[in-house]
């Protein structure tokens, strides 16, 4: 989630500041290849650019909503809100469905946690709940 009340124009921060860092993005990509390709640095920076570039759009989208509606923080469901409203109907389905799935194994996370103490079944249970 993110504050509303305290943030500033991406202009304001330094570049550094605004972009996510090249190692994740690197990774991310990584993940996605095939083992034996190779990622220039010059594709994670641009990758970096365009990336950062995207939340930025998405978030700048969910800022003037919560703003119209006087609220302070955004929240996953105003994500999709903003993708839909953008075009971009294809993540905001799947994210969606990502985010309630999340939210009900948090549930099932807090509510495991207050019956057993059972850091380890918990996590079994939470394992299980996934697969299904």
């Amino acid at each position: 989630m993110v504050d509303n009340s305290e943030a500033s124009p991406s202009k304001d921060l330094k570049e550094p500041e605004r972009l996510l860092p090249t190692a994740n993005v690197g990774r991310i990509m990584k993940n996605i290849l095939p083992q034996n390709a190779k990622i220039s640095k010059e594709a994670k920076e641009t990758m970096q650019e365009c990336v950062s570039e995207f939340i930025g759009f998405v978030t700048s989208e969910d800022s003037e909503k919560c703003q119209k509606e006087r609220r302070k923080t955004v929240n996953g469901d105003d994500i999709c809100c903003a993708l839909e409203t953008l075009g971009f109907d294809d993540y905001a389905g799947p994210l969606k469905r990502y985010l309630d799935i999340y939210r009900e194994i948090e549930g099932v996370k807090v509510n495991q946690s207050k019956a057993s103490g059972s850091e380890d079944q918990m996590q079994e249970n939470l394992f299980m709940y996934t697969v299904k």
